[in-house]
């Protein structure tokens, strides 16, 4: 097992709605439970409620959940975030961000975050990887299209210099990026199933049918989604691949 101060890192940057929180457990605990982890080798922390984060050096790997919040708000506590995310690329230290924690990696390192021209994407939907996912560390070995839980208002407009597009589809451009050799940013949710999107579904209901769209099809269409699953489990493979923790089979 790998030092107790070098433990995954969770930074729950939001939480779910309080009902379904309830009943299926909030971000950070879905998180956890799709790494495949013991839970001795995880720690989650809160920047919103923390006076200074982690050394990253003394994190093994990063995971950033998503959030209800819009990185446009640019809280203060946004702010210092992205300070504290761009020490940890310069580190090499393994990074996974998910939806905000992707729009945070791409802001934090150069690029731009707005809100997407076309509204809300949400649902289960289609992924494509693109040719440099082939070499990829994260997504090597992957179908070349698989399903995937989505639910974003904002998106990455502009990428940062150097970084590489790994999956798009017809609605979002970049639905995963990696910048260096060790962070990788991810539109979609890997975290969910179809009990919480659901609950996604249900509770903005209101807000998709005044875009035009009918929350009844969306919610006809859920699907599993194990491919899209399954890069929790792989990243926790490279955070701890020299430790001999044991995870699941990649």
């Amino acid at each position: 097992m790998p030092d107790e101060d070098r433990r995954l890192l969770i930074v729950k940057v939001g939480e779910t709605f309080p009902d379904l929180a309830r009943t299926l457990g909030d971000f950070d605990d879905w998180v956890a439970a799709g790494l495949g982890l013991p839970a001795a080798t995880i720690r989650v922390v809160d920047p919103r409620r923390m006076a200074a984060l982690p050394d990253p050096a003394a994190c093994a790997g990063v995971v950033m959940t998503g959030a209800h919040a819009m990185l446009t708000e640019q809280a203060p506590w946004m702010l210092r975030l992205a300070d504290w995310l761009r020490r940890v690329v310069a580190a090499e230290v393994p990074f996974l961000g998910i939806c905000f924690g992707h729009q945070l990696l791409a802001q934090a390192l150069g690029g731009r975050v707005d809100y997407h021209p076309g509204g809300r994407e949400i649902g289960t939907v289609d992924i494509e990887l693109l040719q440099a996912a082939a070499d990829d560390a994260l997504f090597a070995g992957l179908p070349g299209r698989f399903a995937a839980h989505a639910v974003h208002a904002q998106t990455v407009t502009a990428l940062p210099a150097g970084a590489v597009r790994l999956a798009a589809n017809a609605f979002e451009p970049s639905h995963a990026f990696r910048c260096g050799r060790r962070a990788w940013g991810i539109q979609f949710h890997p975290e969910f199933d179809v009990a919480r999107m659901r609950g996604y579904v249900d509770r903005l209901a209101d807000a998709v049918r005044a875009a035009g769209r009918d929350p009844a099809l969306i919610r006809r269409d859920l699907a599993e989604a194990p491919v899209a699953a399954e890069l929790l489990p792989r990243f926790a493979g490279l955070v701890f691949a020299e430790d001999g923790v044991a995870r699941r089979s990649l």
